[in-house]
């Protein structure tokens, strides 16, 4: 009999998990294995999927694999690192291409190709690589291109199929339609899989895992640790629930006692700890020495660690007030799949790279993880999915559509610098973008760093600004089509902003030296509350997936202020995303009027910023 379940090998990408999503969505079984898993054990799968990921197919690091799996009488589609190694094994040639590719991109396709089936010959999808296939390998033929670079192959006959972009993201456009095309033409599987009902694992899972004894909920009042706290109401009796929040000092405007409303109307009673002198004065351990205080620290991994450490500390400190351990009570967290993906936690994958460490996914957390201390729910789902979970549990609509908050809170939405950021080609960055941004636009290369993710890896990069004399002549278009495009190539900048009110093309060679303070985290809270509350009364909140709202150290008059980046964010899945397009997805006057009572409002803000990065090149949030 034919089996009807297909293998995911993982070679360190993202978005793997996202794969074995999109496939169970269209009704087909899957599991996700590592890519060195051996062939033996792929006997009994009907089809092979080959994710993305971080490294070179011809470098030391290439995660192994197996090389009798290309030897296998299955089908394949390899994706991104999948494609690559596809074309290095069977003979091809694949290198490193001036011409980056990060962001989505037009493609041309081969409509006559059992994957591109029903397609039109123009693609929008989703690129992460810097490397590329320059040479084909025999009876392959190549059945995409974007300019000039290789975009997807094909040797039909054997039924292997690679593409250089990610299918399984939202942005691919028509990506499920291409995984549909190839699980159901190409493999010629039944859509026969129908997943279990997540509410009743999730329970069993927390009942099997608890038994008689205690959890502790940390909760922060977003919708992943509300949903996680709502499963633990349904599957465990109250007196076994200890739900706690802990105020870091980094929170929104009155967020903690919002939290402590929002968890009360589904029953559950909350205990607040201030603990805002412990997080500033906090330190931690790296290599074994001593780093810290918080309050002193720029790096954003440092500033992650820290916090997450502190949480775990606090919450000791707390149960040895009950005169409990985290021994004998559990510690439960609404931990995401993108998160431990971005955090590369060995539960997702052993060669993904770490894109940034998640407060819920650090050393002590993964100690405790060890010990069988920590259970998570919904380890397995994604945003969207949690969302929907929400709702079948019965929790009101202004839970479930909360915009997400980073667990860190304002303290990574603040960019903590003492010097600014130079490299030495930074001249010849320059140059080479006043040759490229066309005028009236102006070209600013900001001296600081942000978080991105290129080719399924991390980087921490420059920023560069886009202005212009006039804001009613901005080519909303056009800019983008600069944020899309430079990145590519100007490989050392990984996320692009526009800069309301500028019109100077004097170089800035200094930052406003800024570290986690009372001043600081005001100046931020302010601007966060007037942005969040104007999208609440333009009734914005669930139409935009998410608005962060950072504190950069930039004063481009030369001072000492800081400036303010707004960045309404659009995703589904949130691992990709596009930054939303003003006057489409959100109404350019409420922009607008963003940025006049910023600047009105909060004192010591040089000017107003929007990102235009989508993810990638750019994460969510900049740290």
């Amino acid at each position: 009999m034919k089996p009807e379940k297909i293998v995911i090998l993982d070679a360190g990408g993202q978005y793997a998990k996202v794969i074995d999503r999109k496939v169970r969505e269209l009704g087909v079984e899957s599991d996700l294995l590592p890519l060195n898993t051996s062939v033996t054990k792929l006997q009994d799968y009907a089809a092979i999927i080959i994710s993305g990921g971080p490294q070179s197919v011809y470098g030391i690091s290439a995660p192994k694999y197996d090389h009798k799996l290309l030897e296998l009488d299955k089908p394949i589609l390899g994706i991104c690192y999948g494609m690559q190694l596809l074309a290095h094994a069977e003979g091809g040639k694949v290198n490193k291409k001036q011409r980056r590719e990060d962001g989505p991109c037009l493609i041309s396709v081969d409509p006559q190709s059992l994957l591109f089936a029903g397609l039109n010959e123009t693609q929008t999808v989703l690129m992460s690589h810097g490397d590329s296939v320059s040479h084909l390998p025999k009876k392959y033929e190549q059945i995409a291109q974007s300019g000039n670079l290789i975009a997807a192959i094909a040797n039909s006959s054997a039924k292997k199929y690679g593409v250089q972009f990610h299918p399984e993201v939202d942005l691919t456009e028509n990506g499920q339609k291409m995984l549909s095309n190839f699980l159901f033409k190409i493999v010629q599987l039944k859509a026969s899989f129908t997943l279990e009902d997540r509410e009743k694992k999730a329970i069993a899972y927390i009942k099997s895992a608890i038994g008689d004894k205690q959890v502790l909920l940390l909760a922060s009042g977003g919708v992943d640790s509300t949903v996680c706290a709502a499963l633990l109401q349904k599957a465990l009796k109250p007196e076994q629930i200890i739900a706690l929040h802990v105020d870091s000092g980094f929170m929104r405007q009155d967020e903690s006692q919002a939290v402590k409303i929002a968890l009360a109307k589904i029953g559950i009673n909350l205990t607040v700890i201030d603990a805002k002198q412990d997080f500033f004065a906090a330190k931690t351990k790296i290599a074994g020495q001593e780093i810290g205080p918080l309050a002193k620290i720029t790096d954003p991994q440092v500033k992650r660690k820290i916090i997450g450490d502190t949480f775990i500390k606090v919450t000791e400190n707390y149960l040895k007030t009950l005169n409990l351990d985290l021994d004998n009570v559990f510690l439960a967290q609404g931990t995401l799949r993108p998160d431990l993906i971005e955090s590369a936690s060995k539960n997702v994958s052993q060669v993904a790279a770490t894109i940034k460490t998640h407060h819920n996914d650090t050393e002590i957390v993964r100690a405790l993880r060890e010990r069988g201390r920590v259970i998570e729910p919904l380890a397995e789902y994604h945003k969207d999915e949690v969302r929907q979970l929400g709702l079948k549990l019965g929790l009101p609509n202004d839970l479930v559509w909360r915009q997400p908050f980073p667990g860190p809170g304002l303290a990574i939405r603040i960019l903590c610098a003492e010097t600014a950021y130079f490299t030495a080609d930074h001249d010849n960055i320059i140059r080479d973008l006043e040759q490229f941004v066309p005028a009236p636009y102006l070209a600013t290369l900001l001296p600081i760093r942000s978080v991105g993710v290129q080719g399924d890896g991390r980087t921490y990069s420059y920023a560069l600004a886009l202005g212009i004399e006039k804001n009613e002549l901005v080519d909303w278009n056009l800019v983008f089509a600069l944020a899309r495009e430079i990145p590519k190539l100007f490989h050392q900048i990984n996320r692009v902003v526009f800069v309301f009110n500028h019109a100077k093309t004097s170089l800035i060679k200094k930052i406003t030296p800024t570290f986690l303070t009372d001043q600081s985290l005001s100046k931020l809270r302010m601007a966060d509350k007037i942005v969040n509350d104007l999208l609440q009364q333009n009734n914005l909140l669930q139409k935009i997936s998410q608005v962060p709202v950072i504190l950069i150290p930039i004063d481009f008059d030369g001072g000492d202020k800081h400036s303010v980046v707004i960045r309404p964010f659009m995703t589904n899945d949130f691992m990709t995303g596009l930054a939303a397009t003003p006057g489409k997805e959100i109404p350019l006057v409420v922009i607008e009027n963003m940025v006049e009572q910023i600047l009105q409002k909060v004192a010591g803000v040089s000017r107003v910023l929007y990102d235009l990065t989508s993810k990638p090149p750019g994460t969510t949030e900049w740290e």
